[in-house]
């Protein structure tokens, strides 16, 4: 079974939006990983607005990448640029992916405003996941 992993600063929010996404798109033809250059801990909106699309992220947990350093990954998704150029070496021949997606978790302003931000990047990576699971194992 090919194996994913998504790889973003923390762990917090994108790359586990991600995650969500790509399982479930792709249902049970790949393995999906999230990691951060750190670990920050699940971002509860992060939860919440995954939740509002019927995704439920709840049982996630924020993991750092030295914990899979030892998995022979098929591909590698970067969702930020300092994971893109902070991401350790891999002896692996994973085919590497990216795309910088804004931070939801830099949104200011009101509880509404601040939804908003994480909504139209949560649709922003459900568009990625989508196109990249078609693309990669629909055939």
């Amino acid at each position: 079974m090919k194996k994913i992993l998504v790889l973003c600063t923390g762990n917090s929010c994108r790359s586990q939006i991600a995650e969500g996404y790509l399982r479930h798109f792709a249902r049970n033809k790949v393995e999906v990983y999230s990691a951060g250059i750190e670990s920050h801990g699940i971002n509860p909106k992060a939860i919440d607005i995954m939740q509002m699309d019927g995704i439920d992220i709840s049982g996630h947990t924020s993991n750092n990448i030295n914990e899979y350093l030892g998995i022979d990954f098929d591909y590698v998704i970067t969702v930020c640029d300092n994971a893109k150029q902070s991401c350790p070496y891999f002896s692996t021949n994973a085919v590497k992916f990216h795309y910088n997606f804004p931070d939801p978790a830099k949104a200011n302003g009101t509880e509404e405003d601040v939804m908003e931000v994480f909504r139209e990047v949560r649709e922003m990576i459900r568009k990625y996941a989508q196109n990249f699971v078609n693309e990669n194992f629909k055939r």
